[in-house]
């Protein structure tokens, strides 16, 4: 069994990030964009929601046909947060937004 098919089995979601050079960010398995502005991107996906935050950030492509998206900029950070700690929690972003 390869890698690749143990991590289908594990979490039933394939989902690829690709970073080139800290400029363009590739990433499958996208839901939804939640919110985006030129220093962060906030991105449901598949796994939980993804932060990208850095300097000049634009939304290239999204393809909902493939869940796929490609961002450029300056890239400086990429951090998951748990879906299932967000609705152990009592909701997500906007319950966060509007306490």
């Amino acid at each position: 069994m390869t890698i690749d098919e143990r991590k289908i089995i594990n979490t039933g979601v394939i989902q690829n990030i690709i970073l080139e050079n800290r400029e363009k960010l590739t990433i499958s398995g996208v839901k939804d964009v939640l919110s985006f502005d030129d220093q962060v991107v906030i991105l449901e996906t598949e796994l939980g929601l993804l932060t990208i935050k850095g300097e000049n950030i634009h939304v290239n492509k999204l393809s909902i046909d493939t869940s796929e998206v490609i961002t450029e900029g300056k890239i400086s950070c990429l951090s998951y947060s748990d879906k299932s700690l967000e609705n152990e929690k009592g909701g997500g972003l906007l319950s966060k937004i509007f306490k």
